[in-house]
């Protein structure tokens, strides 16, 4: 059985759908840009937030301000944006978990961009860290540094290019109206993240923290990073890496390709939502946030 919970964090409130066991060991997953929540689930009861509530995991899936069921809701104007994820949200919705599973430590998963914002937390505040049990990223990179046909459409033109050009016209990104994407974004969302993925410092637009340098003093958890072959650009599996070394965290990369012994050659979303995902890598996340190896 699913059910809400709301988390305030400054001026804000959280929305966390919950599946699973109360009891089950605590699972923290986290979307990314121009998305919400609902990528881990569906009304149907498909997703990954689901099928690891089934295994007995307790999966808190997070909408971030403004996205999902999240408040306050993004209209033109909203200042809000990576640094109050990183700096207020994160750390608000960890220490509420905890709260709820005082003894045991919390299994961070993240989808694309969610990834950024989960390590830019732990680099920010590397004593959270001690409170995470696992780090699993789909797709996650900071910077883009590979080319191919689909960055220069969905980076080149429509992130770097149209996008802020619509923000000037909405005063925020208005990505479901335009169609690419399930969720709308903040003006300061959508700056901070275009620096970032310009191969910019890791080193935050807003107050300038470096991320980068405290990187170097964070004792990261045990981290899994799943690249999908056929994703050309949103997450390719170069950047995939790249964001890993500028972590500078030990862990595994798996390429989610027919060469490794997969199905598909996954792309930048079907990771989650494709029913291959579910057949045949959900069951090696649950296998792995119970502590055996990823297995590939």
């Amino acid at each position: 059985m699913a059910e809400s919970l709301f988390v305030e964090s400054a001026d804000a409130k959280l929305h966390l759908r919950c599946f699973g066991p109360e009891q089950g060991s605590p699972v923290l997953l986290l979307h990314g840009a121009i998305s919400n929540g609902r990528v881990f689930y569906s009304d149907s009861g498909k997703g990954l937030a689901p099928f690891l509530g089934e295994q007995g995991f307790r999966a808190y899936v997070l909408d971030l301000r403004g996205r999902g069921q999240s408040e306050p809701v993004i209209v033109a104007g909203a200042s809000h944006g990576q640094l109050e994820a990183i700096r207020d949200d994160l750390p608000a919705v960890q220490r509420f978990i905890q709260g709820r599973h005082p003894s045991q430590q919390v299994h961070w998963l993240a989808h694309s961009w969610g990834g950024v914002l989960m390590a830019s937390t732990l680099a920010r505040f590397p004593a959270l860290a001690e409170t995470v049990a696992s780090l699993v990223f789909f797709g996650s990179k900071r910077s883009i540094h590979s080319w191919s046909f689909e960055r220069l459409l969905k980076v080149e033109l429509v992130w770097n290019r149209l996008g802020p050009r619509w923000v000037a016209k909405h005063g925020y990104l208005p990505a479901r109206a335009k169609k690419i994407g399930a969720d709308d974004e903040t003006a300061s969302s959508l700056a901070d993240s275009i620096a970032w993925v310009k191969k910019g410092p890791w080193r935050d637009p807003q107050d300038g923290f470096d991320y980068g340098e405290a990187a170097a003093t964070v004792c990261w958890p045990r981290l899994w990073l799943l690249a999908g072959k056929g994703d050309k650009a949103l997450g390719n599996p170069a950047d995939v890496a790249r964001f890993q070394a500028e972590m500078g965290a030990p862990g595994e990369l798996t390429l989610l390709a027919k060469s490794t012994g997969f199905r598909r050659d996954y792309n930048h979303l079907d990771m989650l939502v494709g029913h291959d995902a579910a057949t045949e890598l959900f069951p090696l996340v649950s296998a792995w946030l119970s502590g055996q190896p990823s297995a590939r």
